[in-house]
């Protein structure tokens, strides 16, 4: 479904099974945050019907879009989700990724980072390995990751930020499950090296993934 925001006029492509059946749906505009209410307008009655009660009259439970905040994206749009629990990282982060033109989910914790991740694949993942936990090698978000079907894990970059290893460090990189280690003396440079990790990520499997497509298995 295509979807013209009345205020600012961006153009969005929505999955329809995005939206529920029978219900709205209101969500902010990811360009300039106004209020887009979409929803398929009712069917005349086929007949008169009996007077209702008030709880049959009530109006329609709205889709709550604020979990899912990426179904309603710009083709070829970009998103990230940052789990990074110290202030002054989590703005160099997002910095970085604005700069970069991705849309950005900033999870306050373990619960939210997961909720979001079961709505949406996210493009890039950054999980610093203290968040939310006070032991780096049982960091539940990580451990979701790595449970996740292959042919999803595959199109998500994960980068782990960590206080232990060296940056881009592939060896530990493989040993946790991450696409890019990133030392946190070196968050300055995300930037640079976020966008040389997933070059050479995509020219990896460049030939994979077409040949995926191919076939119909991407």
């Amino acid at each position: 479904m295509d979807i013209v925001c009345e205020h600012c006029k961006s153009k969005f492509k929505v999955p329809d099974e995005k939206f529920p059946p029978g219900k709205v749906a209101s969500f902010p505009c990811p360009k300039c945050k106004q209020k887009i209410t979409v929803g398929a307008a009712k069917k005349p009655d086929p007949a008169p019907q009996a007077a209702s009660s008030p709880a049959d009259d009530a109006p329609t439970e709205d889709y709550d879009a604020s979990d899912k905040p990426f179904d309603f994206v710009e083709e070829e749009g970009k998103t990230a989700l940052v789990c990074e629990p110290d202030p002054a990282m989590k703005k160099t982060l997002i910095a970085a990724l604005e700069q970069l033109e991705y849309h950005i989910t900033d999870a306050a914790d373990t619960a939210e980072a997961l909720k979001k991740m079961r709505y949406h694949v996210y493009d890039v993942v950054f999980v610093d390995e203290s968040f939310d936990t006070d032991n780096p090698d049982s960091n539940e978000v990580l451990a979701y990751l790595e449970r996740l079907n292959i042919a999803v894990r595959r199109n998500i970059f994960v980068v782990l930020i960590s206080q232990r290893y060296r940056t881009t460090d592939n060896m530990m990189a493989f040993n946790k499950s991450v696409n890019m280690v990133i030392n946190v003396k070196n968050i300055g440079d995300v930037r640079k090296v976020l966008g040389k990790g997933i070059t050479d990520n995509d020219f990896f499997y460049n030939v994979f993934k077409e040949t995926l497509r191919k076939i119909g298995k991407a």
